[in-house]
């Protein structure tokens, strides 16, 4: 029978048999796991039969949460990772060595592009960044040749959209792997896979965990990639901790109802923000001014519930309005129930310095503001006293 995503986001995973009848997914909080009998232990350990052995290499708990998310985005397999960078990290050294090429955009997450500037090039990779806006360049550079091609949409953070379908086809023409970071989106709203990618990935720590309380990563594909990406993990050793897994798989039994509430909540703001007199911009592809709005309408099922504004008078506005804000934590994250603001350069970039920022199109009167599942005209309100103090 297939399934909806409400329905899998609840019940995914779990079809394996639960330790003593339970109808919860038990936290198996142990390194190891015992065998009386040498010749099972062998068959377990080298893979005959299925099992586990030590928890940096697999665990029970964690396995419910790698199944779950596999399974929302229709993927054959998933292997899970301590963080979202130790995925992202984990999934480019696997398949990037000296001499190959990497083709990506200049609007990456912070942290993914200082290893495309600081450390993969220290590998001898070939590493190419492109202009997020123009489509044209990024597919004449797939086109020299490369053997990964790295994308997210929308981007950190400032919502821009990419023609994932195309971009995929560009990449499959070339033989590349094709990866796409779906942290902003989620499942729930956008399936790169069924759009052509070969893998796609999330900080968990972000939307699918939902509740600021656990770090985690996941990368979902191709049981032959996936077998690659999780044997780096398992002797690099970035493994996701069974308590943290717990925390993560019980959170996305909600993950398709929190993310319809913050769909609706960021549209709604976006739309009240792109009339109020103290913001310059409203950055968000829900927006019909937003300039990739159709593409984005053409591959996401919801525009997310992530948006981001420009405040008139520049950072030192930021610095006024953030404190005044009382229904939004200021802090490095997003994703969660309760709604985040904060300026890139204390959050996804806080790695570039303020000219690097520029450069990428990241104004410093930018303020990312995660909306939460509190009452929409709360925030509304919220955010409109917060921003009295910068109306000219």
């Amino acid at each position: 029978m297939t399934y909806g995503d409400g329905t899998i986001s609840v019940w995914a995973g779990e079809d394996h048999p639960l330790w003593e009848r339970s109808t919860q997914v038990p936290i198996a909080q142990t390194v190891s796991f015992g065998y009386r009998d040498v010749d099972e232990w062998t068959a377990v350990a080298v893979g005959r039969e299925p099992g586990h052995i030590y928890s940096r290499n697999t665990n029970p708990t964690v396995a419910v949460f790698e199944r779950r998310i596999a399974a929302l985005e229709r993927a054959e397999t998933a292997t899970a990772f301590a963080t979202g960078m130790a995925a992202i990290s984990g999934t480019l050294r696997t398949l990037l060595g000296p001499g190959d090429r990497v083709v990506s955009v200049t609007d990456t997450y912070g942290g993914t592009t200082k290893l495309f500037l600081e450390f993969l090039p220290r590998d001898g990779v070939d590493v190419e960044l492109v202009s997020t806006d123009d489509r044209d360049a990024i597919e004449a550079a797939i086109a020299e040749g490369c053997s990964v091609v790295y994308l997210e949409s929308p981007t950190n953070p400032t919502l821009k959209i990419l023609d994932l379908k195309r971009l995929a086809a560009a990449g499959r023409a070339v033989g590349a792997v094709v990866i796409v970071d779906n942290t902003f989106a989620t499942p729930i709203n956008q399936r790169p896979l069924e759009l052509g990618a070969d893998l796609v990935l999330h900080s968990a720590t972000k939307f699918l965990g939902g509740h600021a309380d656990a770090l985690g990563g996941v990368v979902c594909g191709r049981r032959e990639l996936i077998e690659q990406i999780f044997h780096y993990r398992e002797i690099n050793g970035a493994t996701l901790g069974p308590f943290a897994a717990y925390l993560l798989q019980r959170s996305v039994k909600t993950l398709h109802l929190r993310i319809e509430r913050q769909n609706q909540n960021a549209l709604t703001i976006a739309r009240h923000l792109d009339a109020h007199p103290a913001v310059e911009q409203v950055f968000y592809p829900g927006l019909e001014s937003h300039p990739r709005h159709e593409i984005a309408a053409g591959q996401m099922k919801g525009f997310g519930g992530v948006l981001a504004f420009s405040i008139r008078g520049g950072l030192d506005a930021v610095k006024q309005v953030l404190p005044r804000l009382e229904l939004a934590h200021l802090a490095a994250n997003l994703g969660a129930v309760e709604t985040v603001a904060g300026p890139p350069g204390t959050t996804s970039h806080v790695e570039m310095t303020a000219a690097e920022r520029a450069t990428m199109g990241i104004p410093e009167s930018l303020v990312r503001y995660s909306v939460g599942i509190e009452d929409v005209t709360d925030l509304i309100a919220d955010l409109d006293q917060a921003l009295d103090i910068a109306v000219p």
